[in-house]
C-alpha cells in the first residue's frame, strides 16, 4: 500500500461523523407528551365512577374522558396553528391580545353573559363548551410584560419610567381576577410579570420591595375576605373536626390518598378517594390520585418531567437571549414560569403546603381552555426553539 492511501486511510479513520440538528428539543417533546398521555390515563381513572353520584348521574362513565380527549385534539390544532407564527408578529401584536384578554375579563362580569359556577364567573358559554378568558390572560401578560420590557429596556432600572405603566395594566388584569374572583390566575399572572420584569433587568432593590408589596397586598386580600381567612385557617390545621368536615375537607382527603399510596400506590385504578370522597379528583386534586394509585414514585415521575419542561424552556431563552433575540427569550422563559408557577401551586395544594387554590396541573388535569392555552404556550416555546435553531445553522428567518 502506498504511503499516500496510507495516510488517507489514516484521515478518514479519524474524520468525525457529520451529525444533523434536529427541529426540535427532543426532552422538551417528550416531556410534555408524556404528561399529557399519563394525564389522560389518570384522568379517566379518577373520573370513571363519577357517573354513580347524582350530580354526574347523565354523563356516562366515560363523559370526562371522551371531553379530555377532544380538549387534547382542539388544543394540538391550535398548538399546530400557534407555532406557526413568528415571534415577531407576536411582538406587533402584543398590545392587541393583551387589550382583547382584558375586554374577555370584563364581558365575563356582565350579568347574563358570563357563567356563574358556585359564585365565581369564570366563563363564557360558547355552547357545548365554556371559554376561560384568564387563561387567554396568562399567555397575553407574558407575550404583553416581554414586549414592554425591550421596549422599555433602558427605562427598566427606574420606577416611574420603567415599572409604573407596567404596574397599571398588571393592576387592570388583576383587579378583574379578583372580580370573578379568581386569585389563584391572579397569582400566576403576577408571577409572569414580575418574573419576565425581574429577567428583564429591573433593578434588584426595586423589585424587592416591590415584591414586599405585593405579598402584603396578597395577606390583605387574604384577611379582607372572611372565606378566605377560613381557608386559610383550616389549611394551617386539617385535621381539627371542623376544619376536616369543612374547609379543609378536599385537603384532608387529598393527603389521605398520598398517605395510603405509599411508595408504590395501590396500583392504576384502585384509588379510594376517588369514589366521591375526594371532590373534584379529576381536576383540581388530580395529583392526589396519581400519589394514591402510583405512589411516591408515579409523583416523583411527573415532577421530574415538569423538571425538564422548565429546564429545557429556561435554556431556550437563553440561547434566543445570546443571539440578541430578548424578547423571543424573555417569552420562552415566561412560558416555563407559567407552567413552573402553577405546578407548584397546584402540587403545593395536593400536599397541604399551600392554601387550597382552584388551580389545574398543566397538561394533566380535565379543563378545556386551560389544557388548549397550556399546549397553545408549549407551542411558542417551541417555535423559539426552532428560529434559534434556524439562526444556529446560518438560515434566515
Amino acid at each position: 500500500m502506498s504511503l499516500f492511501a496510507e495516510l488517507s486511510n489514516g484521515v478518514n479513520a479519524v474524520r468525525p461523523s457529520r451529525t444533523r440538528m434536529l427541529n426540535y428539543d427532543a426532552a422538551l417533546v417528550v416531556s410534555a407528551a408524556a404528561l399529557m398521555l399519563i394525564g389522560l390515563v389518570m384522568v379517566y381513572s379518577a373520573s370513571v365512577t363519577l357517573a354513580d353520584s347524582p350530580k354526574y348521574k347523565n354523563y356516562g362513565n366515560y363523559f370526562f374522558l371522551i371531553r379530555h380527549v377532544a380538549y387534547l385534539m382542539v388544543g394540538l390544532f391550535a398548538a399546530v396553528f400557534t407555532f406557526s407564527i413568528r415571534l415577531d408578529t407576536w411582538q406587533k401584536y402584543a398590545m392587541a391580545l393583551f387589550s382583547i384578554s382584558l375586554v374577555l375579563l370584563a364581558v365575563v362580569l356582565v350579568p347574563g353573559i358570563g357563567r356563574e359556577v358556585n359564585g365565581a364567573h369564570r366563563w363564557l358559554p360558547l355552547g357545548v363548551v365554556n371559554f376561560q378568558p384568564s387563561e387567554l390572560m396568562k399567555l397575553a401578560v407574558l407575550i404583553y410584560a416581554a414586549d414592554y420590557t425591550v421596549r422599555k429596556q433602558e427605562h427598566m432600572q427606574f420606577f416611574w419610567r420603567g415599572f409604573v405603566p407596567m404596574a397599571v395594566a398588571m393592576a387592570a388584569s388583576g383587579l378583574l381576577l379578583l372580580l370573578e374572583p379568581d386569585l389563584g390566575a391572579f397569582v400566576v399572572v403576577v408571577a409572569i410579570s414580575m418574573g419576565i420584569l425581574f429577567l428583564g433587568g429591573m433593578n434588584g432593590k426595586l423589585f424587592a420591595g416591590l415584591t414586599g408589596v405585593l405579598v402584603g397586598t396578597f395577606m390583605l386580600l387574604i384577611w379582607a375576605a372572611p372565606w378566605r381567612r377560613e381557608r386559610l385557617f383550616a389549611y394551617l390545621d386539617p385535621w381539627s373536626e371542623g376544619n376536616a368536615l369543612g374547609k379543609a375537607y378536599q385537603l384532608s382527603h387529598s393527603l389521605i390518598a398520598f398517605g395510603r399510596g405509599e411508595w408504590l400506590g395501590v396500583g392504576l385504578g384502585g384509588s379510594v378517594e376517588k369514589l366521591h370522597y375526594l371532590p373534584e379528583a379529576h381536576t383540581d386534586f388530580l395529583l392526589a390520585v396519581i400519589g394514591e394509585e402510583l405512589g411516591f414514585v408515579g409523583v416523583a415521575v411527573v415532577i421530574l418531567l415538569f423538571a425538564t419542561i422548565v429546564r429545557r424552556g429556561f435554556e431556550i431563552g437563553r440561547q434566543a437571549i445570546a443571539m440578541d433575540r430578548t424578547f423571543s427569550g424573555l417569552v420562552a422563559k415566561g412560558v416555563v414560569l407559567w407552567f413552573g408557577v402553577q405546578t407548584l401551586i397546584n402540587m403545593g395544594v395536593n400536599l397541604g403546603l399551600l392554601p387550597t387554590k382552584g388551580l389545574t396541573l398543566p397538561f394533566m388535569s380535565f379543563g378545556g381552555t386551560g389544557i388548549v392555552f397550556n399546549m397553545c404556550a408549549l407551542a411558542v416555546l417551541m417555535r423559539v426553539d426552532y428560529e434559534n435553531r434556524i439562526l444556529m445553522r446560518g438560515g434566515r428567518l
